[in-house]
């Protein structure tokens, strides 16, 4: 599973700006403010998908999701985990992005503020960077063009050392 350079548009956008908030660090969803939209019931199907997904490095399909679920003895269905996924993806708790299958892939980011990604187009590792740079070119170039309250996601992709080092030694 390789991310590609395609954004989910609305869930992307609402993820990689808002971020999770600081009941959402240790990726428990149990607290009063661990929810963003509307007050939903924690159920123990969603309490599956959020500790899944904490365990997690890198970003997995809904279908790669459900199946680590299922191993694990969990019954949830595919149809509830995309539900709370996409849930988790309104609400900020997530990010989300498109892979080259044009398929949505989630993970829980360790930082709890706006960032970006560096991707691997090998494996699809992620790490998570910051870019001060990115922020104010995308604020000057929207006020430039009379834009306000813009939003933006930028994925760089390329290839992790270990995907680099296994290339130059075969």
């Amino acid at each position: 599973m390789t991310p590609e350079a395609t954004s989910e548009p609305a869930a992307t956008t609402a993820a990689a700006t808002a971020g999770p908030g600081p009941a959402e660090g240790s990726g428990s969803e149990t607290g009063p403010a661990a929810r963003k939209g509307p007050e939903q019931r924690v159920t123990r199907q969603r309490r599956a998908v959020s500790a899944a997904l904490d365990e997690l490095d890198d970003f997995v399909s809904t279908q790669e999701l459900h199946r680590v679920l299922h191993d694990r003895g969990e019954s949830v269905s595919l149809a509830t985990t995309y539900r709370i996924l996409q849930s988790m993806a309104d609400d900020g708790l997530v990010d989300v992005l498109r892979n080259g299958d044009n398929e949505a892939v989630y993970r829980r980011c360790a930082v709890e503020h706006h960032h970006h990604h560096l991707l691997c187009r090998n494996c699809g590792r992620a790490v998570e960077i910051e870019a001060p740079a990115v922020e104010q070119w995308a604020v000057r170039i929207a006020a430039e063009h009379g834009f306000t309250d813009a939003a933006h996601t930028v994925e760089i992709y390329g290839l992790c050392p270990d995907c680099r080092a296994s290339t130059v030694a075969s």
